[in-house]
């Protein structure tokens, strides 16, 4: 993965679902959300690198230059507490930032728009991908043009309820399969967004 290629990576239950039932602030990702991220958690309940090809895709994923994530995500997150791997974070949102942002040096929020957003985010990330986050934000990117590709862990559970991943999209969006990992433990589907 090279060049400024945005990438929307988001861990899935097979019924369409990011996070479980009640998701909100006091409950971040709602019932069962840890359900989704089973596949790199070890037997101590830590995130690891799992082994196999599973542990290949994470670490092709952890070469990200820049994030851009929506406001909802890094609130619940307290925006990583500044640092999301020491990259670059890009918050597109019409509202000025809380307080606690001043603190973050690499944290930016951009008022102009998701496109300017993007933009910010590739230029930071240089030859690195830009990681997206955030169902509204993918959805909002889907819609400018600016999200370039998909990387959905399809997990083997059907949540029956919670927040999907794309309730609200504009029109009909045409995709690639570029590469699938199958493991045990989830179905890792890559997708290029058809221009």
């Amino acid at each position: 993965m090279s060049g400024s290629v945005s990438m929307l990576y988001m861990a899935m239950s097979l019924d369409g679902y990011i996070a479980g039932p009640h998701d909100g602030p006091d409950n971040p990702g709602g019932d069962g959300f840890m359900r989704l991220h089973d596949w790199f958690v070890d037997a101590n309940g830590d995130f690891a690198r799992p082994a196999g090809p599973g542990g290949e895709l994470f670490d092709e994923l952890e070469t990200f230059g820049a994030v851009l994530a929506g406001r909802r995500t890094v609130e619940q997150v307290d925006h990583w507490g500044g640092d999301h791997h020491g990259v670059p974070i890009f918050v597109p949102s019409h509202r000025p930032p809380g307080p606690s942002v001043a603190n973050y040096p690499l944290v930016t929020y951009v008022a102009d728009g998701i496109a300017s957003a993007m933009a910010q985010a590739k230029s930071a990330a240089g030859d690195r991908f830009v990681l997206v986050h955030g169902a509204y934000t993918a959805q909002r990117a889907l819609e400018a043009g600016v999200l370039d590709e998909l990387q959905i862990s399809q997990i083997p559970v059907l949540f029956g309820g919670g927040r999907r991943l794309f309730d609200l999209l504009p029109s009909r969006i045409e995709l690639e399969i570029v590469r699938v990992v199958d493991t045990p433990q989830a179905t890792h589907i890559r997708y290029r967004v058809r221009r």
